[in-house]
């Protein structure tokens, strides 16, 4: 096995994920496991290259736009960012989120936490579950299970998928032990289009 491998972003899978994003899994690609890092590009000027989102648990990140131009929104705060831009947030209550301004635009994020071993996070399994059919991803994310553990976003997701699946008795399952463990996706459950035929089909 060699001691060293390459590839190339525009060789990625794109996996959109809203509003033009495209996730471009660079992590999971190499197999990773000491830092997250992956690229972001977008499917039309003007649409995300960087979710709107925080890093509550901490993550400090690094964005790096590669090629192009994108306009990053930090908090109330508004950056110009042309290729060759690095933004440092190592605060992650910073709220973050970038528009591409020029076609062919990406945008490379790093990140990782200060003071413990890094842990990829589920949402690179949901990203792409959602991008397929409901049932090769519900194989996906049962795959994320095995490699990350059981989680309530885990749970909740497949309880998304299983009812789009028709899979109504293991998504009312998977979306109780989701609740059980984080009562305040209730209200997101109530509220989520995906999974409406639980609210209106009757338990068996």
């Amino acid at each position: 096995m060699s001691g060293w491998s390459t590839g190339r972003i525009e060789e990625l899978d794109r996996i959109p994920v809203e509003h033009g994003l495209e996730w471009r899994p660079i992590r999971r690609r190499f197999g990773i496991r000491s830092f997250g890092i992956n690229a972001y590009t977008s499917s039309r000027v003007g649409g995300w290259v960087v979710e709107e989102h925080d890093e509550s648990s901490g993550h400090e990140e690094i964005y790096l736009v590669v090629t192009g131009r994108a306009t990053f929104t930090l908090d109330d705060e508004m950056v110009d960012a042309p290729a060759g831009t690095a933004i440092f947030l190592p605060e992650g209550a910073v709220k973050r989120k970038a528009i591409t301004e020029e076609e062919g635009t990406t945008v490379l994020a790093i990140g990782g936490w200060p003071d413990k071993v890094f842990v990829p996070s589920a949402w690179e399994w949901v990203f792409e579950a959602y991008a397929k059919s409901p049932e090769e991803g519900i194989a996906i994310l049962h795959e994320g299970r095995k490699e990350l553990g059981d989680s309530p976003n885990f749970d909740y997701h497949l309880a998304c998928l299983e009812t789009k699946a028709g899979r109504l008795d293991e998504a009312r399952a998977h979306l109780a032990s989701a609740i059980a463990a984080e009562p305040e996706l209730q209200a997101r459950a109530n509220a989520d289009e995906d999974l409406a035929p639980l609210r209106t089909t009757p338990s068996q």
